[in-house]
């Protein structure tokens, strides 16, 4: 499979203060020419199942819908979101011949000259390596650094999914990391079309309150395990049939390590809450002003 560049794809990029995203529809297959490589057609891949150790793969059991079969191929179907730190790409893993496949979501990291982490300042507070020489080198943004910075974001994200799916958080089952790519469970319809994200929904009142008192749950958990997201909004909230999905936790941030944790579990509280209201919300088991300090209890940091 030819190597991933993200300066091939002419996407759209998205600002952090006004994030836009790429209309959802089913993607679409690319044309079957053959790739002289491995003989697959372009834009497929060998299961990179067998690729990854025990240590990379997502928490026992697998589920029944997780195709792991090494006879199996991944088809990159199309672009489920492009941004600053990372594209999200739709594929099928599926046994050739046969109708056994599950769709996945490919999180690919940029490598290091191509990623825009601009405020990952505060989010890194508190998380250390073994080796002081690593740690003064992430700190001084030396080359060496900004890889080893590159290289945590993938790593956080799939150590925070794997633990927090086994709390039963309500998070995309982390199927496998590779380097800086994470598989994780796709959310949406078996068409391919993804499930909206809570921006774009448009319920409101009354009708709000079972998404609010799933959101309000989904953050009282995390604060029990001492974590806050980080950078929720009303645009990493996925709705899919009643139910809310948090997704994008690069940035996952450990409350009791940082020193700006009770800040983080706040903002979070205060960036839903705002939404919610925004959105008429009445009723709920907590008011949205009330969260914030909520949260902070919950973490043992009041």
């Amino acid at each position: 499979m030819r190597d991933f560049d993200p300066r091939r794809r002419g996407k759209r990029r998205f600002d952090d203060d006004a994030p836009r995203y790429e209309k959802r529809r089913p993607a679409r297959p690319r044309p079957p020419d053959d790739d002289a490589v491995d003989g697959l057609p372009e834009g497929d891949r060998w299961s990179t199942w067998d690729q990854s150790t025990a240590g990379q793969r997502g928490p026992r059991p697998h589920p029944d819908w997780l195709v792991t079969a090494l006879a199996a191929v991944d088809t990159e179907l199309g672009v489920l979101k492009t941004g600053k730190e990372a594209d999200v790409f739709l594929l099928r893993r599926g046994i050739p011949g046969t109708d056994e496949s599950c769709l996945l979501a490919a999180k690919r990291y940029r490598a290091a000259e191509h990623r825009l982490f601009h405020r990952d300042a505060g989010y890194l507070e508190g998380r250390r390596v073994k080796e002081s020489r690593t740690n003064r080198a992430m700190a001084n943004r030396t080359a060496f650094g900004q890889q080893m910075i590159a290289a945590q974001w993938a790593d956080a994200e799939f150590a925070a999914l794997c633990r927090l799916h086994q709390a039963g958080v309500p998070v995309p089952y982390p199927v496998q990391i590779l380097g800086t790519e994470v598989l994780l469970e796709f959310i949406g319809d078996a068409d391919g079309t993804a499930a909206p994200r809570l921006a774009e929904i448009r319920t409101r009142g009354a009708d709000l309150v079972p998404l609010w008192d799933q959101v309000v749950e989904m953050l009282v958990t995390l604060a029990r395990f001492g974590l806050a997201h980080g950078d929720l909004s009303a645009y990493n909230l996925l709705v899919h049939r009643g139910r809310v999905v948090v997704i994008d936790l690069p940035q996952v941030v450990d409350v009791v390590a940082n020193p700006r944790g009770p800040y983080f579990l706040e903002r979070d509280a205060s960036n839903v809450g705002r939404w919610f209201t925004g959105h008429d919300l009445t009723g709920g088991a907590v008011a949205p002003d009330e969260l914030p300090a909520l949260l902070c209890k919950e973490a043992g940091l009041a």
